[in-house]
């Protein structure tokens, strides 16, 4: 799958994630849906005749964020000194 597919896909949250925490998925989740929220805030600005500038900035901003989140750097070899604890990279949110 190319890298575009890959970030294009849909992302759902894991059934088995702790709701209490901001998880690595929840985290991807709550981009994308923010992503679109922005989206439709530009087009209702656009539409209504308004500078949507700011929102532009906003979205390319979380649109790099998504992209940099997508490239899941955290991997076994990495997963302590990122966590501060031993551990293996669950990948849950595909």
């Amino acid at each position: 799958m190319s890298d575009e597919a890959e970030q294009s896909r849909p992302l759902t949250r894991p059934e088995e994630d702790d709701q209490d925490l901001l998880t690595y998925g929840e985290a991807g989740v709550r981009l994308q849906d923010e992503v679109a929220a922005v989206r439709a805030r530009i087009a209702e600005l656009e539409a209504a005749g308004h500078d949507a500038s700011g929102a532009r900035l906003r979205l390319d901003a979380l649109e790099q964020a998504a992209q940099r989140h997508a490239q899941q750097r955290i991997n076994d070899e990495n997963f302590e000194k990122f966590f501060g604890y031993a551990g293996k990279a669950r990948r849950s949110n595909s």
